[in-house]
């Protein structure tokens, strides 16, 4: 019998925030509806919901603080990054400037982990590099 992590929730619950954000952003529906729906279709998986819900409400809330956090490491204009990879850097982001519990390298590895999934096969190397420069930013005292 193998025991589950006691991080796998968190970890879900990023991954189901990075789907549901994604699904708004590119529908532009809206939040509440498409939280209900994606409560449903996780009812019977065990994550975070807290977690999901705060993700999932304050990083839209806070897209345009987080843009400007990364603007300044993109090698390309934001309007020009794919969905999945603005989605990541945001969650990954807001995680890094208000959770401050929660180590960077831990949220760096856990956008990269996203990247790999979901995003294209390099787009883990490019999240890395904004991650990384973001990071130095936010958790002077860390780093």
């Amino acid at each position: 019998m193998s025991k589950q992590s006691p991080f796998l929730p968190r970890k879900r619950a990023r991954r189901f925030a990075l789907q549901t954000l994604y699904g708004w952003l590119l529908s532009e529906n809206d939040l509440r509806d498409i939280e209900k729906h994606a409560l449903i279709e996780h009812a019977d998986v065990d994550f975070d919901r807290d977690y999901f819900l705060l993700l999932l409400h304050e990083v839209p809330r806070q897209t345009h603080d987080l843009d400007l956090l990364m603007t300044p490491y993109l090698s390309r204009k934001l309007e020009d990054l794919g969905p999945i990879e603005l989605t990541i850097l945001r969650i990954s982001i807001y995680e890094l400037k208000e959770r401050p519990e929660i180590p960077y390298k831990v949220i760096i590895n856990e956008g990269l982990e996203l990247a790999k999934t979901f995003a294209s096969s390099d787009s883990h190397k490019f999240v890395n590099g904004v991650l990384d420069k973001v990071a130095r930013d936010l958790r002077k005292t860390e780093i």
